[in-house]
């Protein structure tokens, strides 16, 4: 029912004449599409990535995306001020990563590969096994696979020539499946180090709080305050993107807490996609219209990057911040 309803909007949406659209692979015969919407030449302009169903079993991210960008194309048909900004940005969006196990209800690929384990990416002791990735079986969780997947190609093809045509870029990966608070997580998961853009994330952690005081939704932090892993793909990306080119990348994970989903409602742990989906029809629509917020305002500050990214002058400051705030023992 599910696959059903989000490939009738991911049709809907690719069709729309704001959008244009192209297919990035073919997984055993299934498209994996890349949408665009926003400037159409060549410029080089702020870019949004938005990004869902890297673990096919986790529905809700995709279903998050894909109403949020119906929500802003539907405003494009009357708000002038949201069609002058996508004149001078661009949106980059793959909703749909994983198909194949999103087609089987699998965290995996059809291959079995766990696609958030399979970049190039080692990660520092220590850590935990078989959680971290691990290469001994597709037939065990977490298996990081051989070499990079077909839709791991694709997410890091499309992620780089976005980049390419960017003079500013933010990435959002919308996830489910950890604690019972969303969070909205930063390079690095491999190891417990400081990024080298850690002002850069002060600096946007801040901003929201400042836009949005009353908000009690989201842990913004590190990954790797919780857990270690290989072959992450943003890590990967992350330090790929920073060695070529002006332009910034700087990648952040929505993670949906889905554990407070099953406290709600344990009754759901027995079903099928109960562990990382909102179940109950309330609810579902409850998530689908409450990060609106978050993806709205990391699209304006996209935007405005350059109203809000620290200078020289206030990096260091920003950095040690940062250092105290979550890299404190």
């Amino acid at each position: 029912m599910y696959e059903v309803a989000e490939q009738s909007q991911l049709n809907i949406l690719r069709t729309h004449p704001l959008v244009r659209s192209r297919i990035l692979t073919e997984v055993d015969g299934l498209p994996v599409w890349e949408l665009t919407i926003g400037a159409e030449d060549d410029r080089v302009v702020p870019t949004f990535g938005l990004y869902a169903g890297i673990h096919g079993n986790e529905r809700i991210g995709s279903q998050v995306l894909l109403a949020w960008l119906e929500h802003l194309l539907n405003g494009l048909s009357w708000d002038s001020m949201l069609q002058e900004r996508l004149k001078n940005m661009r949106i980059v969006s793959i909703p749909l990563i994983n198909i194949t196990g999103l087609h089987r209800g699998t965290r995996s690929t059809s291959h079995g590969i766990d696609l958030m384990r399979n970049a190039p990416v080692e990660a520092h002791e220590p850590y935990i096994w078989p959680l971290a990735g691990q290469s001994i079986s597709r037939f065990l969780p977490w298996y990081r696979g051989k070499s990079l997947a077909p839709e791991s190609r694709a997410l890091i093809d499309s992620v780089m020539q976005a980049k390419a045509r960017a003079s500013f870029m933010m990435a959002m990966d919308i996830h489910s499946g950890f604690g019972t608070h969303d969070s909205l997580w930063f390079p690095y998961a491999a190891h417990r180090m400081p990024p080298p853009h850690l002002a850069e994330a002060v600096a946007l952690c801040d901003l929201f709080n400042s836009n949005f005081p009353l908000h009690d939704y989201y842990h913004i932090e590190p990954q790797s305050i919780h857990y270690t892993t290989h072959g992450d793909l943003w890590d990967y990306l992350y330090d790929l993107g920073n060695s070529e080119g002006d332009a910034l990348l700087l990648p952040y994970t929505l993670e949906l807490g889905s554990w407070l989903w099953l406290r709600k409602n344990p009754r759901q742990f027995f079903q099928r996609f109960g562990l990382f989906h909102p179940m109950l029809p309330h609810r579902l629509r409850r998530v689908l219209r409450q990060h609106w917020t978050i993806l709205d305002f990391i699209m304006r500050a996209t935007a405005e990057y350059q109203q809000w990214l620290p200078d020289e002058a206030t990096r260091t400051t920003l950095h040690q911040h940062g250092i105290e705030r979550w890299y404190r023992a």
